[in-house]
């Protein structure tokens, strides 16, 4: 057992979440003779239901805020109650009980429930996350903070120290490690990591730091990766932008010394290309895009190991990226590339693969042999020429960050300290297996590989719960599977964003943080230059 669990931390998090699980469910073989290629029990933990069906829920703790669960009902038709909620009350007076006016069910949920074809969502009929959610939690799963409202005007969730003194107050109160996270830990077998979905551009950065360092106390050697979504800036106004700057700034000053690995999510600035079409305003959407990349970087975590494939683990990917072990914060980059269709490569199954060979999952579709995997490749090229280095189409890590910086300095030419690079679905593996850079080589025990390329037959699913972002050649939607290439890279562009931050924020911190702050984030920057000399001009801060 190798088992991963999930913490999700507020609304950004819980739409990016909703996709990643729709996506494991979407895993499932139920087909005699067919086994998936996913390891079920990394993400998933077994139980019985209240009919004494065996069941499978997500081994995560979902936290919003009141009103942020939508249709979403913490006992939920798997764990039924009987009776009257109110008769387990220790008063013996008489009781009044007071509801709110109940969310109505979307369409989409309403025909899952009554195991129809689901109705088409759209950006219109998307009001929550849990309007396209598909999966079942456990009750103990859902922590709603009822001390917040979402999307509250008298009292807006969206400074960095609302959210650091609600997880004090709730800690102090409960032992949220005690109450919400030690009853999945427990369970596991053999915990590989921690997997945090989280605001970082918000009051949800504040929770998070503080959720860390009680993390640390409790797990200090667990590998623990935190992937900080940031919604879209456009539009907003300067002190808007400049605030959510001073929460990231705060976040990642915090998170860099006790996250093993931290992953940034922000939209570029500059246009996509023209095979996807974004609604920057729907948070669907974009947690849509996001999480296509966090669903195929993490790939690897969850796969099957036989004789013939090899997976991997939160901990072995952090040892690969952080070269210094003090390099925490990478970079996600991604390609979209349209899946094969049947007909070619000589094969007729809807996944470019042979229908005889399929098993089918809970919904009937096929994704039997689709599934074979390949093997992790490592090629090391020289510093000087960073060969082998993957440089792709979207660039989520905030690139826009470097526009901070109006001082005119020239910019360092990107220096990679490691990378590593995966390719999933059967179109990105011929595209490799033509590559004569990925030859798989053997090193001696003194040398170690700076990239790091990986294989995978599995498709990212394009399911009747995600949007129809992704266009083929001729502009029309794909609605069966794409091949994703994805970039994870500890490289030299930490330093100029960090210190472009810095710049910006700092005299817009508080005099008695200030001056820590300031220093965290300059020392963050300086550990992306170790081991390696710059080209560029003077290096110095500039306050």
């Amino acid at each position: 057992m190798r088992e991963i669990i999930t913490l999700q931390l507020g609304q950004q998090s819980n739409y990016l979440a909703s996709h990643f699980w729709n996506a494991q469910e979407s895993y499932f073989t139920y087909g005699a003779e067919e086994e998936s290629p996913i390891d079920h029990d990394v993400h998933f933990k077994p139980g019985i239901g209240s009919d004494g069906t065996e069941t499978f829920m997500p081994r995560t703790v979902i936290y919003d805020l009141k009103g942020g669960f939508g249709t979403l009902r913490k006992i939920n038709s798997l764990y039924e109650i009987d009776g009257d909620p109110s008769s387990s009350s220790l008063w013996s007076g008489q009781t009044v009980i007071q509801r709110q006016q109940p969310i109505e069910a979307s369409a989409y949920q309403e025909s899952l429930d009554a195991g129809q074809a689901p109705a088409e969502l759209t950006t219109n009929t998307v009001r929550y996350w849990s309007d396209f959610n598909r999966v079942f939690y456990h009750p103990k799963s859902i922590i709603q903070l009822s001390e917040y409202e979402l999307n509250s005007t008298v009292m807006p969730f969206e400074k960095w120290h609302m959210g650091e003194e609600l997880f004090a107050s709730l800690d102090k109160e409960h032992d949220l490690l005690d109450r919400d996270l030690r009853p999945f830990v427990e369970e596991a077998d053999q915990m590989q990591g921690l997997q945090i979905m989280t605001g970082i551009d918000d009051a949800w950065g504040g929770f998070v730091a503080k959720y860390m360092e009680r993390l640390r106390d409790e797990y200090g050697k667990t590998p623990t990766w935190v992937f900080g979504s940031q919604a879209p800036s456009r539009g907003l106004p300067r002190e808007k932008r400049l605030l959510k700057l001073v929460n990231k700034a705060r976040t990642l000053s915090e998170l860099n010394s006790q996250a093993s690995l931290v992953i940034p999510l922000a939209l570029p600035e500059r246009p996509l290309p023209s095979t996807i079409q974004l609604d920057y305003s729907s948070s669907w959407h974009v947690s849509a895009l996001f999480a296509a990349a966090l669903e195929s970087v993490t790939l690897y975590t969850r796969l099957r190991t036989s004789d013939r494939i090899y997976s991997s683990n939160l901990g072995n990917m952090t040892d690969l990226l952080n070269v210094f072990g003090k390099q925490t914060i990478a970079n996600l980059e991604m390609s979209i590339f349209e899946a094969p269709k049947p007909h070619q490569n000589g094969t007729n199954g809807t996944n470019g693969t042979s229908d005889e060979t399929n098993g089918l999952n809970g919904r009937g579709e096929n994704i039997g042999r689709l599934f074979e995997n390949g093997i992790n490749l490592d090629d090391e090229s020289e510093s000087g020429s960073q060969k082998g280095a993957a440089t792709l189409d979207i660039d989520l890590s905030s690139p826009q960050d470097l526009n901070l910086d109006t001082s005119g300095r020239r910019r360092r030419k990107r220096h990679i300290f490691s990378q590593v690079i995966g390719d999933r679905g059967l179109q990105n593996l011929e595209r490799a297996n033509d590559d004569g850079n990925r030859e798989l080589r053997e090193y001696g025990m003194r040398r170690r590989p700076k990239f790091h390329n990986y294989r995978s037959r599995v498709a990212f699913p394009i399911l009747d719960s995600y949007p129809k972002i992704f266009r083929d050649s001729y502009g029309h939607p794909v609605r069966e599977n794409v091949s994703v290439k994805t970039a994870l890279s500890t490289d030299s562009t930490v330093t100029d964003k960090v210190k472009a931050i810095r710049n910006t924020v700092v005299r817009s911190i508080g005099l008695e943080d200030r001056e820590t702050i300031g220093n965290e984030l300059a020392e963050i920057a300086d550990s992306y230059k170790e081991g390696w000399s710059s080209d560029s001009d003077d290096d110095d801060d500039d306050e």
